[in-house]
């Protein structure tokens, strides 16, 4: 079963403005205004105790591309970025194996283009791994990096971090309208952890990679219109003991 949402609104004795909270993790819908985060003991699932927890190594990163659907055909085993897979003799994506990452994978030659990511599991078609419906090619793939178990991100209206913004603290938003943020998405600063961003709600449409740093516009993600409605962590397993995304 899914986390339980527990919503209610909060306002800023500042300035008046409000903002919309979860009791499993932080969701912040702000116009300009930083709220200082509060004290929440509640874990997220991927908390565990300091002693618990296992440090970051360098673990092997291990993908395996069959150039037919369900596993079939000729195979290829990619453990570092290919820029370009024609080049390295794969005529075909049909299906994915992902044994460690999380990867992302590019519509175009040189990790461009529409963007799909994959984590830890079986991809027996296209569509399991998007449902943009653009198109079903993948040209290139690179290794994610995940070296950290905190997530922070804040996405804004404007370009240049400017307008109303949402700030999310460790936890999986299907729903950007259910927060009361309706706004589009035109930059993004990730102060910790690696994201996905989707065009609809509920993790749907066009995929876009934020690992941490600026997005001063959203060119600078990949987006051709600044449309974002839902966001997720990106795991692994350093840090989760799923190793991966599961609705």
């Amino acid at each position: 079963m899914g986390a339980r949402w527990r919503l209610w609104m909060m306002m800023c004795p500042a300035c008046g403005h409000t903002a919309f909270r979860t009791a499993w993790a932080s969701i912040k819908v702000l116009n300009g205004t930083h709220f200082p985060p509060e004290n929440n003991n509640m874990a997220t699932d991927h908390q565990t105790p300091a002693s618990k927890q296992q440090q970051p190594g360098t673990a092997a990163f291990k993908i395996i591309i069959f150039e037919q659907e369900n596993f079939q055909g000729r195979c290829h085993e990619l453990s570092a970025t290919c820029p370009n897979l024609r080049e390295a003799g794969i005529e075909k994506v049909g299906s994915i194996l992902v044994h460690s990452g999380p990867w992302v994978g590019f519509e175009q030659p040189g990790c461009k283009g529409e963007q799909f990511v994959f984590e830890k599991g079986e991809y027996p078609r296209w569509d399991s791994w998007t449902n943009s419906r653009r198109n079903d090619t993948i040209a290139a793939f690179r290794p994610i990096k995940v070296d950290s178990q905190e997530h922070k991100i804040v996405l804004y209206e404007n370009p240049n971090f400017a307008g109303k913004k949402i700030e999310i603290i460790d936890d999986d938003v299907p729903s950007f309208h259910a927060h009361g943020y309706q706004e589009k998405v035109s930059s993004v600063r990730v102060q910790s952890g690696t994201w996905v961003g989707y065009q609809y709600p509920g993790y749907r449409g066009y995929q876009y990679l934020f690992e941490k740093g600026e997005y001063k516009d959203s060119s600078e993600f990949g987006a051709q219109h600044p449309q974002i409605q839902s966001v997720r962590r990106i795991r692994d397993m350093q840090w989760h003991q799923r190793g991966a995304f599961h609705p």
